[in-house]
């Protein structure tokens, strides 16, 4: 069984291949910026540099656990809020809300801050 290949898929074949060869030469001509050491400073081998770009990730992973619990706390206090003009809730079980909302975002931020010292 012969496989035929049509002119245009050869050309679009050909094409990709050729970019595909060329791509690292175009990205070493652009001068691009040099890449950032980590926080903690690259260390004396590619393990100790390895290990503090995995320390900076987990503080990354760490500030969108603090982001994704205060965007919970206010949606939750967004629904108490609509919930007291229709008359479901009161003013007291919104502050009650808010206040217990505020005190589980500084218990998270602290438990992340003592697990991020761990490493």
């Amino acid at each position: 069984m012969k496989i035929r290949i049509s002119p245009a898929q050869f050309i679009r074949c050909s094409a990709l291949t050729l970019s595909a060869l060329a791509l690292p030469a175009v990205t070493f001509a652009q001068g691009l910026p040099t890449l950032e050491n980590p926080s903690r400073g690259t260390g004396n081998g590619i393990m100790e540099t390895i290990r503090n770009y995995g320390y900076d990730i987990v503080l990354l992973v760490a500030l969108l656990v603090v982001a994704s619990m205060f965007i919970g706390v206010c949606y939750h206090a967004y629904g108490t809020y609509a919930e007291i003009h229709t008359g479901r809730k009161t003013w007291g079980q919104f502050g009650l809300t808010v206040a217990i909302g505020a005190v589980l975002l500084v218990i998270g931020i602290w438990l992340l801050t003592e697990a991020t010292g761990i490493l």
